[in-house]
Protein backbone atom coordinates (compact mmCIF):
# COMPACT_ATOMS: atom_id res chain seq x y z
CA UNK A 1 0.00 0.00 0.00
CA UNK A 2 1.42 3.41 -0.94
CA UNK A 3 2.28 5.73 1.93
CA UNK A 4 -0.25 8.37 0.82
CA UNK A 5 -2.97 5.74 0.55
CA UNK A 6 -2.20 4.53 4.08
CA UNK A 7 -2.56 8.08 5.46
CA UNK A 8 -5.87 8.51 3.65
CA UNK A 9 -7.31 5.21 4.81
CA UNK A 10 -6.30 5.87 8.43
CA UNK A 11 -8.34 9.09 8.34
CA UNK A 12 -11.18 7.33 6.50
CA UNK A 13 -11.44 4.62 9.17
CA UNK A 14 -11.17 7.16 11.98
CA UNK A 15 -14.17 9.03 10.62
CA UNK A 16 -16.11 5.81 10.05
CA UNK A 17 -15.39 4.63 13.60
CA UNK A 18 -16.36 7.95 15.17
CA UNK A 19 -19.28 8.96 12.94
CA UNK A 20 -20.67 5.59 11.83
CA UNK A 21 -23.39 6.24 9.25
CA UNK A 22 -23.86 9.92 10.11
CA UNK A 23 -22.34 11.19 6.83
CA UNK A 24 -23.44 10.56 3.25
CA UNK A 25 -20.88 10.08 0.45
CA UNK A 26 -20.68 13.79 -0.38
CA UNK A 27 -20.23 14.87 3.25
CA UNK A 28 -17.65 12.15 3.87
CA UNK A 29 -15.63 13.21 0.81
CA UNK A 30 -15.81 16.91 1.73
CA UNK A 31 -14.67 16.24 5.30
CA UNK A 32 -11.72 14.23 4.01
CA UNK A 33 -10.93 16.80 1.32
CA UNK A 34 -11.15 14.28 -1.53
CA UNK A 35 -13.39 13.77 -4.56
CA UNK A 36 -16.36 11.40 -4.74
CA UNK A 37 -14.36 9.28 -7.18
CA UNK A 38 -11.47 8.96 -4.71
CA UNK A 39 -13.95 8.18 -1.93
CA UNK A 40 -15.48 5.33 -3.97
CA UNK A 41 -12.01 4.01 -4.87
CA UNK A 42 -10.97 4.05 -1.20
CA UNK A 43 -14.11 2.17 -0.18
CA UNK A 44 -13.43 -0.49 -2.84
CA UNK A 45 -9.82 -0.93 -1.66
CA UNK A 46 -10.86 -1.27 1.97
CA UNK A 47 -13.61 -3.75 1.10
CA UNK A 48 -11.13 -5.91 -0.82
CA UNK A 49 -8.70 -5.96 2.13
CA UNK A 50 -11.53 -6.53 4.60
CA UNK A 51 -12.97 -9.44 2.60
CA UNK A 52 -9.52 -11.00 2.14
CA UNK A 53 -8.80 -11.02 5.87
CA UNK A 54 -12.35 -11.96 6.92
CA UNK A 55 -13.37 -14.36 4.20
CA UNK A 56 -15.41 -16.42 6.69
CA UNK A 57 -17.90 -13.63 7.36
CA UNK A 58 -21.37 -13.54 5.86
CA UNK A 59 -21.88 -11.84 2.51
CA UNK A 60 -23.46 -8.80 4.11
CA UNK A 61 -20.70 -8.41 6.68
CA UNK A 62 -18.06 -8.83 4.02
CA UNK A 63 -19.70 -6.23 1.79
CA UNK A 64 -20.51 -3.49 4.29
CA UNK A 65 -17.50 -1.92 5.99
CA UNK A 66 -19.70 -0.40 8.66
CA UNK A 67 -20.66 -3.93 9.71
CA UNK A 68 -17.11 -4.33 10.96
CA UNK A 69 -18.04 -2.06 13.82
CA UNK A 70 -21.08 -4.16 14.71
CA UNK A 71 -19.92 -7.69 13.99
CA UNK A 72 -18.40 -8.17 17.42
CA UNK A 73 -18.92 -5.17 19.68
CA UNK A 74 -16.08 -6.09 21.98
CA UNK A 75 -13.62 -6.63 19.13
CA UNK A 76 -14.50 -3.60 17.06
CA UNK A 77 -10.87 -2.51 17.18
CA UNK A 78 -9.73 -5.80 15.71
CA UNK A 79 -11.39 -6.35 12.33
CA UNK A 80 -11.94 -2.78 11.17
CA UNK A 81 -8.82 -0.98 12.35
CA UNK A 82 -6.04 -3.53 12.61
CA UNK A 83 -6.37 -5.10 9.18
CA UNK A 84 -4.96 -1.86 7.74
CA UNK A 85 -1.62 -2.57 9.42
CA UNK A 86 -1.39 -5.94 7.72
CA UNK A 87 -1.70 -4.30 4.32
CA UNK A 88 0.72 -1.44 5.03
CA UNK A 89 3.67 -0.96 2.65
CA UNK A 90 3.13 -4.26 0.81
CA UNK A 91 2.54 -4.42 -2.90
CA UNK A 92 0.11 -7.05 -4.10
CA UNK A 93 2.93 -9.13 -5.62
CA UNK A 94 4.93 -8.95 -2.38
CA UNK A 95 1.92 -10.00 -0.32
CA UNK A 96 1.30 -13.02 -2.58
CA UNK A 97 4.96 -14.03 -2.63
CA UNK A 98 5.45 -13.76 1.13
CA UNK A 99 2.28 -15.76 1.71
CA UNK A 100 3.63 -18.56 -0.51
CA UNK A 101 6.98 -18.60 1.31
CA UNK A 102 5.45 -18.68 4.78
CA UNK A 103 2.91 -21.34 3.87
CA UNK A 104 5.62 -23.60 2.47
CA UNK A 105 7.95 -23.12 5.46
CA UNK A 106 5.21 -24.07 7.92
CA UNK A 107 5.55 -27.76 7.08
CA UNK A 108 9.09 -28.25 5.68
CA UNK A 109 12.63 -26.93 5.63
CA UNK A 110 13.59 -25.31 2.32
CA UNK A 111 16.44 -23.41 0.66
CA UNK A 112 16.15 -20.16 -1.28
CA UNK A 113 16.42 -22.10 -4.56
CA UNK A 114 13.62 -24.47 -3.50
CA UNK A 115 11.42 -21.50 -2.62
CA UNK A 116 12.19 -19.78 -5.92
CA UNK A 117 11.08 -22.90 -7.80
CA UNK A 118 7.93 -22.97 -5.67
CA UNK A 119 7.14 -19.36 -6.60
CA UNK A 120 7.62 -20.17 -10.29
CA UNK A 121 5.06 -22.97 -9.97
CA UNK A 122 2.53 -21.28 -7.69
CA UNK A 123 2.57 -17.55 -8.56
CA UNK A 124 -0.38 -16.32 -10.67
CA UNK A 125 0.40 -16.21 -14.39
CA UNK A 126 -0.04 -12.42 -14.63
CA UNK A 127 2.49 -11.77 -11.82
CA UNK A 128 6.23 -11.28 -12.53
CA UNK A 129 8.32 -14.28 -11.42
CA UNK A 130 10.90 -13.51 -8.72
CA UNK A 131 14.60 -14.20 -9.23
CA UNK A 132 16.79 -15.80 -6.55
CA UNK A 133 18.02 -12.40 -5.31
CA UNK A 134 14.42 -11.28 -4.65
CA UNK A 135 13.63 -14.48 -2.74
CA UNK A 136 16.80 -14.12 -0.65
CA UNK A 137 15.78 -10.55 0.16
CA UNK A 138 12.36 -11.79 1.29
CA UNK A 139 13.97 -14.45 3.46
CA UNK A 140 16.31 -11.91 5.05
CA UNK A 141 13.36 -9.65 5.86
CA UNK A 142 11.30 -12.51 7.33
CA UNK A 143 14.30 -13.63 9.40
CA UNK A 144 14.87 -10.10 10.74
CA UNK A 145 11.26 -9.79 11.93
CA UNK A 146 11.42 -13.22 13.57
CA UNK A 147 8.89 -15.02 11.39
CA UNK A 148 11.36 -17.65 10.13
CA UNK A 149 14.69 -19.02 11.36
CA UNK A 150 17.81 -20.21 9.57
CA UNK A 151 18.66 -23.73 10.68
CA UNK A 152 22.47 -23.72 10.50
CA UNK A 153 25.50 -22.10 8.84
CA UNK A 154 25.94 -24.76 6.20
CA UNK A 155 25.37 -23.70 2.62
CA UNK A 156 22.90 -23.72 1.04
CA UNK A 157 21.04 -22.22 3.98
CA UNK A 158 17.78 -23.89 4.97
CA UNK A 159 14.87 -22.05 6.58
CA UNK A 160 11.73 -22.98 8.48
CA UNK A 161 8.86 -21.14 10.14
CA UNK A 162 9.56 -19.96 13.70
CA UNK A 163 6.68 -21.86 15.30
CA UNK A 164 8.57 -23.54 18.15
CA UNK A 165 6.95 -21.43 20.86
CA UNK A 166 3.42 -22.34 19.81
CA UNK A 167 4.19 -25.95 18.86
CA UNK A 168 5.91 -26.76 22.17
CA UNK A 169 3.08 -25.42 24.33
CA UNK A 170 0.18 -27.57 25.45
CA UNK A 171 -3.39 -26.41 24.83
CA UNK A 172 -3.71 -25.14 28.41
CA UNK A 173 -0.37 -23.30 28.24
CA UNK A 174 -1.34 -21.74 24.92
CA UNK A 175 -4.65 -20.60 26.42
CA UNK A 176 -2.83 -19.07 29.39
CA UNK A 177 -0.51 -17.21 27.01
CA UNK A 178 -3.48 -16.00 24.94
CA UNK A 179 -5.27 -14.74 28.07
CA UNK A 180 -2.15 -12.82 29.16
CA UNK A 181 -1.65 -11.24 25.72
CA UNK A 182 -5.38 -10.46 25.52
CA UNK A 183 -5.33 -8.56 28.82
CA UNK A 184 -2.07 -6.70 28.07
CA UNK A 185 -3.04 -5.71 24.51
CA UNK A 186 -6.33 -4.26 25.74
CA UNK A 187 -4.97 -2.43 28.78
CA UNK A 188 -1.45 -1.25 27.83
CA UNK A 189 -0.16 1.22 25.25
CA UNK A 190 1.07 0.93 22.59
CA UNK A 191 -1.10 -2.06 21.76
CA UNK A 192 -1.10 -2.79 18.01
CA UNK A 193 1.74 -5.31 18.24
CA UNK A 194 -0.11 -7.01 21.09
CA UNK A 195 -3.30 -7.20 19.01
CA UNK A 196 -1.41 -8.80 16.13
CA UNK A 197 0.18 -11.35 18.50
CA UNK A 198 -3.25 -12.00 20.00
CA UNK A 199 -4.62 -12.64 16.52
CA UNK A 200 -1.80 -15.11 15.77
CA UNK A 201 -2.41 -17.02 19.01
CA UNK A 202 -6.13 -17.12 18.30
CA UNK A 203 -5.45 -18.74 14.92
CA UNK A 204 -3.10 -21.25 16.57
CA UNK A 205 -5.82 -22.22 19.07
CA UNK A 206 -8.30 -22.59 16.23
CA UNK A 207 -5.93 -24.99 14.44
CA UNK A 208 -5.73 -27.05 17.62
CA UNK A 209 -9.55 -27.26 17.61
CA UNK A 210 -9.87 -25.37 20.89
CA UNK A 211 -13.48 -24.27 21.37
CA UNK A 212 -13.94 -20.57 20.41
CA UNK A 213 -15.63 -19.80 23.74
CA UNK A 214 -12.35 -20.58 25.50
CA UNK A 215 -10.85 -17.36 24.09
CA UNK A 216 -13.80 -15.19 25.16
CA UNK A 217 -13.15 -15.09 28.90
CA UNK A 218 -12.47 -11.32 28.90
CA UNK A 219 -14.53 -8.56 27.30
CA UNK A 220 -13.21 -5.14 26.34
CA UNK A 221 -14.49 -2.18 24.40
CA UNK A 222 -12.25 0.68 23.31
CA UNK A 223 -13.76 4.07 22.64
CA UNK A 224 -10.48 5.65 21.48
CA UNK A 225 -10.10 4.31 17.95
CA UNK A 226 -7.65 7.08 17.05
CA UNK A 227 -5.22 5.77 19.66
CA UNK A 228 -4.87 2.50 17.75
CA UNK A 229 -4.75 4.18 14.34
CA UNK A 230 -2.13 6.73 15.45
CA UNK A 231 0.25 3.92 16.35
CA UNK A 232 0.96 3.70 12.60
CA UNK A 233 3.27 6.69 13.13
CA UNK A 234 4.63 5.61 16.48
CA UNK A 235 7.48 3.33 15.42
CA UNK A 236 8.59 5.66 12.63
CA UNK A 237 8.86 8.43 15.22
CA UNK A 238 10.61 6.19 17.76
CA UNK A 239 13.14 5.19 15.11
CA UNK A 240 13.78 8.85 14.20
CA UNK A 241 14.28 9.75 17.88
CA UNK A 242 16.65 6.83 18.38
CA UNK A 243 18.70 7.84 15.33
CA UNK A 244 18.41 11.61 16.10
CA UNK A 245 16.88 12.28 12.67
CA UNK A 246 14.63 15.14 11.69
CA UNK A 247 11.09 14.50 10.44
CA UNK A 248 9.02 16.42 7.92
CA UNK A 249 5.27 15.95 7.55
CA UNK A 250 2.08 17.66 6.47
CA UNK A 251 0.15 18.62 9.59
CA UNK A 252 -3.63 18.95 9.54
CA UNK A 253 -4.77 20.50 12.80
CA UNK A 254 -7.79 18.64 14.26
CA UNK A 255 -9.30 22.06 15.02
CA UNK A 256 -9.58 22.89 11.31
CA UNK A 257 -12.07 20.08 10.56
CA UNK A 258 -10.06 18.71 7.61
CA UNK A 259 -8.75 15.17 8.05
CA UNK A 260 -6.75 14.58 4.90
CA UNK A 261 -5.05 16.42 2.03
CA UNK A 262 -4.09 14.54 -1.11
CA UNK A 263 -0.74 14.99 -2.81
CA UNK A 264 -1.23 17.19 -5.89
CA UNK A 265 0.21 15.01 -8.64
CA UNK A 266 -2.20 16.13 -11.39
CA UNK A 267 -1.69 19.83 -12.35
CA UNK A 268 -5.24 20.00 -13.73
CA UNK A 269 -6.63 19.41 -10.24
CA UNK A 270 -3.94 21.20 -8.23
CA UNK A 271 -5.24 23.11 -5.24
CA UNK A 272 -3.86 24.58 -2.08
CA UNK A 273 -3.89 22.09 0.79
CA UNK A 274 -5.35 22.91 4.18
CA UNK A 275 -2.35 21.72 6.17
CA UNK A 276 1.17 23.05 6.71
CA UNK A 277 4.44 21.26 6.03
CA UNK A 278 6.44 21.01 9.24
CA UNK A 279 10.09 20.09 9.78
CA UNK A 280 11.12 19.23 13.33
CA UNK A 281 13.61 17.29 15.39
CA UNK A 282 11.39 14.77 17.27
CA UNK A 283 12.25 14.50 20.97
CA UNK A 284 9.43 12.89 22.95
CA UNK A 285 6.11 11.11 22.43
CA UNK A 286 3.47 11.74 25.10
CA UNK A 287 0.25 9.78 25.63
CA UNK A 288 -2.82 11.32 27.26
CA UNK A 289 -4.69 8.53 29.04
CA UNK A 290 -7.74 10.69 29.73
CA UNK A 291 -8.58 11.31 26.06
CA UNK A 292 -6.63 8.51 24.37
CA UNK A 293 -4.46 10.93 22.38
CA UNK A 294 -0.86 10.71 21.23
CA UNK A 295 1.29 13.85 21.05
CA UNK A 296 4.60 14.42 19.28
CA UNK A 297 6.91 17.03 20.83
CA UNK A 298 10.06 18.33 19.23
CA UNK A 299 12.16 21.32 18.21
CA UNK A 300 11.56 23.60 15.25
CA UNK A 301 14.32 25.92 14.05
CA UNK A 302 11.95 28.92 13.95
CA UNK A 303 9.46 28.22 16.74
CA UNK A 304 11.54 26.33 19.30
CA UNK A 305 9.55 23.72 21.26
CA UNK A 306 6.54 22.51 19.22
CA UNK A 307 3.71 20.04 19.94
CA UNK A 308 1.44 18.14 17.55
CA UNK A 309 -1.49 15.77 17.95
CA UNK A 310 -0.45 12.63 16.08
CA UNK A 311 -3.83 12.16 14.42
CA UNK A 312 -2.99 15.19 12.27
CA UNK A 313 0.32 13.83 10.93
CA UNK A 314 0.39 12.75 7.27
CA UNK A 315 3.00 12.21 4.52
CA UNK A 316 5.82 11.66 7.05
CA UNK A 317 9.41 11.63 5.75
CA UNK A 318 12.76 11.18 7.50
CA UNK A 319 15.44 13.84 7.18
CA UNK A 320 19.09 14.25 8.09
CA UNK A 321 20.52 13.31 11.49
CA UNK A 322 21.82 15.84 14.04
CA UNK A 323 24.74 15.51 16.43
CA UNK A 324 24.36 13.95 19.87
CA UNK A 325 25.25 17.32 21.43
CA UNK A 326 22.49 19.17 19.59
CA UNK A 327 19.92 16.45 20.36
CA UNK A 328 20.85 16.48 24.07
CA UNK A 329 20.60 20.28 24.19
CA UNK A 330 17.16 20.36 22.54
CA UNK A 331 15.92 17.53 24.78
CA UNK A 332 17.12 19.34 27.91
CA UNK A 333 15.18 22.48 26.94
CA UNK A 334 12.04 20.43 26.28
CA UNK A 335 12.26 18.51 29.56
CA UNK A 336 12.71 21.77 31.46
CA UNK A 337 9.56 23.23 29.87
CA UNK A 338 7.54 20.04 30.44
CA UNK A 339 8.75 19.56 34.03
CA UNK A 340 5.38 20.55 35.50
CA UNK A 341 3.16 19.60 32.55
CA UNK A 342 0.12 17.46 33.38
CA UNK A 343 0.33 16.29 29.75
CA UNK A 344 2.17 18.69 27.42
CA UNK A 345 1.09 22.18 28.52
CA UNK A 346 3.91 24.75 28.75
CA UNK A 347 1.99 27.66 30.28
CA UNK A 348 2.97 29.41 33.52
CA UNK A 349 3.23 27.09 36.53
CA UNK A 350 0.26 27.24 38.92
CA UNK A 351 -0.17 25.69 42.37
CA UNK A 352 -3.45 23.74 42.61
CA UNK A 353 -4.86 22.68 45.98
CA UNK A 354 -7.93 20.45 46.26
CA UNK A 355 -9.69 18.60 49.05
CA UNK A 356 -10.88 15.09 48.24
CA UNK A 357 -13.65 13.49 50.27
CA UNK A 358 -13.54 9.80 51.08
CA UNK A 359 -16.59 7.73 50.10
CA UNK A 360 -19.16 7.07 52.84
CA UNK A 361 -20.07 3.56 53.90
CA UNK A 362 -17.45 1.97 51.68
CA UNK A 363 -14.66 -0.33 52.77
CA UNK A 364 -12.63 0.48 49.63
CA UNK A 365 -11.42 4.09 49.39
CA UNK A 366 -11.50 4.27 45.58
CA UNK A 367 -11.12 8.08 45.66
CA UNK A 368 -7.79 7.87 47.50
CA UNK A 369 -6.63 4.97 45.33
CA UNK A 370 -7.38 6.87 42.13
CA UNK A 371 -5.64 10.04 43.31
CA UNK A 372 -2.55 8.02 44.26
CA UNK A 373 -2.56 6.21 40.89
CA UNK A 374 -3.24 9.22 38.66
CA UNK A 375 -2.08 12.22 40.68
CA UNK A 376 1.46 12.18 39.23
CA UNK A 377 3.89 14.20 41.42
CA UNK A 378 1.18 15.77 43.61
CA UNK A 379 1.41 15.31 47.37
CA UNK A 380 -1.25 14.23 49.89
CA UNK A 381 -1.49 15.80 53.39
CA UNK A 382 -3.92 16.71 56.19
CA UNK A 383 -5.59 13.31 56.15
CA UNK A 384 -8.66 12.48 58.20
CA UNK A 385 -11.39 9.86 58.15
CA UNK A 386 -13.52 12.03 55.89
CA UNK A 387 -11.05 13.76 53.55
CA UNK A 388 -7.47 14.53 52.54
CA UNK A 389 -5.65 17.48 50.95
CA UNK A 390 -3.95 17.22 47.56
CA UNK A 391 -1.40 19.76 46.26
CA UNK A 392 0.38 19.92 42.91
CA UNK A 393 2.21 22.52 40.79
CA UNK A 394 1.31 22.25 37.09
CA UNK A 395 1.83 24.24 33.89
CA UNK A 396 -1.58 25.85 33.49
CA UNK A 397 -4.86 24.29 34.61
CA UNK A 398 -6.50 23.32 31.31
CA UNK A 399 -5.11 19.77 31.26
CA UNK A 400 -5.65 18.95 34.95
CA UNK A 401 -9.09 20.59 35.08
CA UNK A 402 -11.02 17.69 33.44
CA UNK A 403 -9.36 15.26 35.84
CA UNK A 404 -10.44 17.29 38.88
CA UNK A 405 -13.94 17.70 37.44
CA UNK A 406 -14.27 13.94 36.90
CA UNK A 407 -14.37 13.37 40.69
CA UNK A 408 -17.66 15.29 40.96
CA UNK A 409 -18.72 16.03 44.52
CA UNK A 410 -15.74 14.09 45.90
CA UNK A 411 -13.39 16.96 44.95
CA UNK A 412 -13.42 20.57 46.17
CA UNK A 413 -10.93 22.98 44.55
CA UNK A 414 -9.45 25.39 47.10
CA UNK A 415 -6.66 27.15 45.17
CA UNK A 416 -6.21 29.15 43.04
CA UNK A 417 -9.28 31.25 43.88
CA UNK A 418 -10.10 32.01 40.24
CA UNK A 419 -10.16 28.29 39.41
CA UNK A 420 -12.48 27.68 42.36
CA UNK A 421 -14.82 30.36 40.98
CA UNK A 422 -14.76 28.67 37.56
CA UNK A 423 -15.78 25.35 39.10
CA UNK A 424 -18.60 27.02 41.08
CA UNK A 425 -19.93 28.62 37.88
CA UNK A 426 -19.75 25.31 36.01
CA UNK A 427 -21.58 23.35 38.69
CA UNK A 428 -24.29 26.04 38.87
CA UNK A 429 -24.73 25.76 35.12
CA UNK A 430 -25.04 21.98 35.40
CA UNK A 431 -27.56 22.40 38.23
CA UNK A 432 -29.69 24.58 35.95
CA UNK A 433 -29.85 21.75 33.43
CA UNK A 434 -31.61 19.62 36.05
CA UNK A 435 -34.18 22.23 37.07
CA UNK A 436 -37.71 20.81 36.63
CA UNK A 437 -39.63 21.84 33.54
CA UNK A 438 -42.70 22.44 35.72
CA UNK A 439 -42.62 23.38 39.36
CA UNK A 440 -45.01 20.54 40.26
CA UNK A 441 -43.19 17.87 38.17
Amino acid sequence: MARESFDKEIQFLRMLALAGGAYNRQQFAERLGISIHTYDKTVRNLKEMFNTLHHNLSKKQGTELSEGLRYNYYESADPLLLFLYRAKSLKETESTRLTLLLTALQTQEMTAKDLQDLCVEEMPVDYPLPDEKTVRGDLKYLEEVGVIVRLDDKRPYKYKAANDLINLLSDDELLDLFDYVDVMANTQVPSVQGYLLRDTLKKALRKKSVHPDATETHRYKYHYHSRILDEAHLYTIFKAIQQRKRLSFLYLSPKKGKNYASQNTNPLFERETEGHVQSILPLRVVYDHQYGRWYLTGHNARLGVVKFRMEGLTQMEEGEAVTEEEFAQRLSVLEDQLKYSWVIDTLRAVKVVARFYNPDRSKANFVRERVEAQGQWGTISEESDSSFLYEITVNGIYEIKPWLRSFGSSCEVLEPAWLRKEFIAEWKEIQNYYEPVRENL
